[in-house]
C-alpha cells in the first residue's frame, strides 16, 4: 500500500472508498489547517472524476500534488525575498546577491555575482526575477 493510499484511507472516515467534502474538511482541520466546507466542496468538485460529488484516490493524489506545488512556490517566494535588497522590488541584483551570500558566510566579488546571475538571467536584463529564480532552484 502506497503512502497516498494510507493517507487516503485515513481521510476516508466511513470506509466507502471516497472522501466527502466534510471528511476532507475534518482531516485538514485535524492536521492544523483551515478549510471551510465551501472550499472543501469546491476542491472535491474540481477533482471529482466520476461526478458523484466525492473524491476518489486518483483525485486525492492530484489534490495532494497541487497542495505540494503551492507549498513549494510559497517557500521559494520566501527565499526569493531574502535576496532582494529593496523589499518588493521583484528582482535579485548582483549587489543583493553579494550581500546575501556574505550573510551566509560566502564572500564573493560583485563580478562573481554578476556572472552567477548571468547564468540564469533568461531575458538579459542583468537581474534575476522570480520566474528565473524558480527555474534556477529546480
Amino acid at each position: 500500500m502506497s503512502l497516498y493510499e494510507r493517507v487516503f484511507d485515513r481521510f476516508d472516515e466511513d470506509g466507502d472508498g471516497k472522501i466527502s467534502p466534510a471528511e476532507l474538511q475534518r482531516c485538514v482541520k485535524a492536521i492544523g489547517g483551515e478549510l471551510s466546507l465551501v472550499e472543501a466542496e469546491m476542491a472535491v468538485e474540481g477533482l471529482d472524476t466520476d461526478g458523484d460529488g466525492l473524491l476518489g484516490l486518483e483525485g486525492f493524489i492530484r489534490l495532494v500534488d497541487e497542495v505540494g506545488e503551492e507549498d513549494k512556490k510559497k517557500d521559494l517566494k520566501e527565499a526569493f525575498k531574502m535576496y532582494e535588497v529593496e523589499a518588493g522590488c521583484g528582482f535579485i541584483t548582483p549587489k543583493s546577491l553579494k550581500k546575501m551570500l556574505g550573510r551566509l558566510g560566502e564572500s564573493r566579488s560583485l563580478e562573481d555575482c554578476k556572472l552567477m546571475i548571468a547564468r540564469f538571467d533568461l531575458n538579459g536584463d542583468g537581474v534575476i526575477n522570480f520566474d528565473e529564480f524558480r527555474l534556477m532552484m529546480l
